[in-house]
């Protein structure tokens, strides 16, 4: 599988390479590193069961991404990675939905209702730590991540639970082994939420906010 990945991207191909399934990853996530001319790909187990073709899909992606700069590729995009994107982008579809939360199940059928006219399906949604992130949407698990500092603001709430809304059923596009989510047409949609400028600098300014009360806390 990792040799038909490789001869189909280069002509030459200076590195060892091999590839390791790990429990450490949540579904369907992976990644690679280069140490002294040699790949690791470490990949989630549940693509143990996945077909070959997505695998070998998943395995050029990784290639075409680290090796950009450094290994000119016959071709920037494959068969093979087309239908891993294709799988990524309708995974959603096969995985359980096991967790909720009534605050976020509220705000996400609140924004469903007035911007998807209810056709987007509930994924499983959890709040997540941090201010750095307000917000996540990962197509492997089919999960909202929400921060808990927005907990208490519904309106910011909303408009970041619109954003990763908008991830879940713009899906993404690549180009040259780059994934692209925040495209044009995103941030037009994006631009579609009630007051989202006014909102955007309420956001800021409860980042700021927060992360002053943490750094004060923790010089205390």
């Amino acid at each position: 599988m990792l040799q038909d990945a490789i001869d189909d991207l280069y002509e030459e191909f200076p590195y060892q390479a091999e590839v390791k399934y790990s429990g450490k990853f949540k579904p369907y996530n992976a990644n690679v590193q280069l140490y002294n001319k040699k790949l690791t790909f470490k990949l989630s187990k549940s693509w143990k069961n996945i077909s070959r073709e997505i695998q070998i899909g998943l395995v050029q992606e990784l290639l075409l991404k680290i090796l950009k700069k450094r290994l000119k590729s016959k071709k920037k995009q494959t068969t093979n990675t087309q239908l891993y994107n294709f799988f990524m982008q309708k995974i959603h579809i096969a995985i359980p939905k096991t967790k909720s939360d009534p605050v976020l199940e509220e705000s996400f059928k609140r924004v469903n209702n007035e911007y998807f006219l209810d056709l987007i399906e509930q994924p499983n949604l959890k709040w997540g730590n941090g201010i750095n992130k307000l917000g996540s949407y990962e197509f492997g698990t089919d999960t909202i991540s929400i921060s808990t500092t927005l907990e208490q603001h519904p309106s910011l709430l909303d408009y970041v639970m619109y954003h990763e809304m908008l991830h879940k059923k713009e899906k993404f596009y690549t180009k040259n082994g780059r994934s692209y989510h925040h495209t044009t047409n995103f941030r037009k949609k994006e631009k579609q939420f009630k007051d989202s400028d006014i909102l955007e600098k309420e956001l800021s300014k409860l980042v700021r906010k927060s992360k002053t009360k943490r750094f004060f806390f923790r010089n205390l």
